[in-house]
């Protein structure tokens, strides 16, 4: 089966712990569909996924982080 492969930067509002921004990459890297989650340690608000739009779509990325009480948006798209 052909994978389709793409990316997002979701932006972060709050000021995470290190513990809260590991959770969530945790958590979104879990979701079918997605192959990563990261948040570089110089950009602190900005995590970029990359996911299979075929299995997820971008919004339910978005809504996932939200659902951890983060005010986010998605830039780029």
């Amino acid at each position: 089966m052909y994978q389709h492969c793409t990316d997002v930067v979701i932006h972060i509002d709050e000021d995470l712990s290190d513990e809260e921004i590991h959770q969530l990459e945790y958590d979104l890297a879990g979701m079918e569909g997605v192959y990563s989650a990261c948040v570089h340690e110089r950009a602190r608000h900005l995590m970029l996924v990359d996911y299979d739009p075929d299995d997820i779509p971008a919004g339910m990325l978005l809504r996932e982080v939200q659902e951890h009480g983060v005010h986010a948006e998605m830039i780029g798209l």
